[in-house]
C-alpha cells in the first residue's frame, strides 16, 4: 500500500477509534481508484464494512437540489433573483424580500426546521410520509433569525421551499427533476431519491441514534422529512463520480459553475461556503472543493480537487451528534491531494 494510501486507511482507522462505528472511503488519482474501510457494519456483530456500501447523503443533497435550480436559471425558466413570493405566493410572510439566490446561499434568514427535532421524535416518527408543506409551513411561522441578505445562517427550510420551487417552474415532481437532470445522464444508478430511500439497499452500514441513553438503529427511516434538503442515499462510487462530473463542466455551464464557486468566507480559517459547494484550503496550499452531508446516523464528506484529478468520499456512521470538524480531518490527509512531485517543486 502507498503511503497516501495507507494515510487514508489511519484516517478510518482514527474515526473508528473515536467513536464511529464504521468509516469508509472511495480516493481516486491518477493511479487509479482506492476503496478502504475501517469498523464493523453493525454493532455488536463482527461483520466488516463493506468499501463499496450505500450510505445517506444528508445535506450533499443539497447540492443536486443546487444544480437544477442552476440549470433552470440558465434556461430561463427562473431567475435567481426572484422572490419566494413569485413563486410562492402567501407562504412566507416577508417573501418578497427573500430571493432564490437567499435561499441557495443560507443567507436568508429564516428558521431551520431541523432546530425542533428531537432524537425521540425522529424515531417515533420515523416511518411517517411528511409532505414538504408540512415542514415549511411551521417553519416559516417562527421568527426570522435576521435580514435577509445581512448575514449567514445554515438553513435545511430553505432547500425544502427551493424544492418546491423546482416542481413549480418545471411543472415535474423533485424526485423527478433530479432524475432527469443527473441521476440518469449521469448514470448514478447506485444513488436513489428520497422516495426511494426509505430502507438502504445491502451492503449498508448501520447508523444510531443516541435517544435518552439507549442506541436505537436509525438505518432505516422514511427520508421523506428531509427531502430536497437531505433526504438522498447513495455510495462512495456514485458521489465521487458525481463531483467530478460537477466541477469538470458537465453539468453546469461556465457562469453557473462560477455563481456555484462564489463562497462566503465561515468562522473556519480557509473555509468558504457557495451555492451548496464549500471550498477548503488545505495547509499545505491545496485548495479543495465539495460537501459535507449529516443525516441520522451518518455523516459524510466529499472533497476533490478543481479539475477533478484527485477525489475523495468518505462515509461514517455514528451514534451521537458530533462530528469530526472537516477541515481538521481533511487536513489531516491533505497530502493525498497534491499532484506527483508538487511538494518539491512548488513551494
Amino acid at each position: 500500500m502507498s503511503n497516501s494510501r495507507a494515510q487514508l486507511q489511519q484516517m478510518l482507522d482514527a474515526l473508528v477509534a473515536n467513536g464511529s462505528p464504521a468509516a469508509l472511503a472511495e480516493f481516486r488519482d491518477e493511479r487509479g481508484v482506492w476503496n478502504g474501510a475501517s469498523g464493523v457494519a453493525e454493532l455488536n456483530s463482527a461483520r466488516p464494512v463493506d468499501p463499496h456500501g450505500w450510505f445517506r447523503l444528508g445535506s450533499v443533497t443539497k447540492t443536486f437540489t443546487a444544480i437544477v435550480v442552476l440549470q433552470l436559471a440558465c434556461e430561463g425558466r427562473l431567475s435567481l433573483a426572484d422572490t419566494i413570493e413569485r413563486w410562492l405566493p402567501g407562504v412566507v410572510s416577508g417573501g418578497g424580500r427573500i430571493t432564490l439566490h437567499h435561499l441557495l446561499a443560507h443567507t436568508s434568514g429564516l428558521h431551520d426546521y431541523t432546530h425542533d427535532l428531537t432524537p425521540a421524535g425522529v424515531v417515533r416518527d420515523r416511518y411517517k410520509q411528511w409532505d414538504p408543506w408540512e415542514i415549511v409551513i411551521p417553519a416559516v411561522k417562527q421568527e426570522p433569525e435576521f435580514d435577509p441578505g445581512t448575514a449567514w445562517a445554515y438553513c435545511n427550510t430553505n432547500y425544502i421551499l427551493l424544492g418546491l420551487v423546482i416542481e413549480k417552474a418545471s411543472g415535474f415532481t423533485y424526485e423527478e427533476m433530479v432524475s432527469q437532470r443527473i441521476l440518469r445522464p449521469l448514470d448514478l444508478s447506485h444513488t436513489l431519491l428520497p422516495t426511494d430511500a426509505e430502507a438502504l439497499p445491502e451492503p449498508h452500514a448501520h447508523g444510531y441514534l443516541d435517544v435518552d441513553g439507549q442506541l436505537v438503529d436509525i438505518s432505516t427511516i422514511n427520508a421523506s422529512q428531509a427531502g430536497a434538503a437531505g433526504g438522498m442515499a447513495s455510495t462512495a462510487r456514485d458521489i465521487n463520480h458525481f463531483f467530478g462530473t460537477l466541477l469538470t463542466g458537465g453539468l453546469l455551464g461556465q457562469s453557473e459553475s462560477e455563481i456555484m464557486r462564489t463562497t462566503i468566507p465561515m468562522a473556519s480559517p480557509g473555509v468558504g461556503s457557495g451555492l451548496s459547494l464549500a471550498r477548503v484550503d488545505l495547509p499545505n496550499g491545496i485548495t479543495v472543493w465539495g460537501k459535507t452531508g449529516g443525516a441520522f446516523g451518518y455523516h459524510m464528506l466529499s472533497f476533490h480537487t478543481a479539475d477533478a484529478t484527485r477525489q475523495l468520499t468518505v462515509s461514517m456512521t455514528m451514534t451521537a451528534s458530533v462530528r469530526p470538524a472537516t477541515h481538521q480531518l481533511l487536513a489531516s490527509v491533505a497530502n493525498v491531494f497534491e499532484p506527483p512531485g508538487w511538494s518539491t517543486w512548488s513551494r
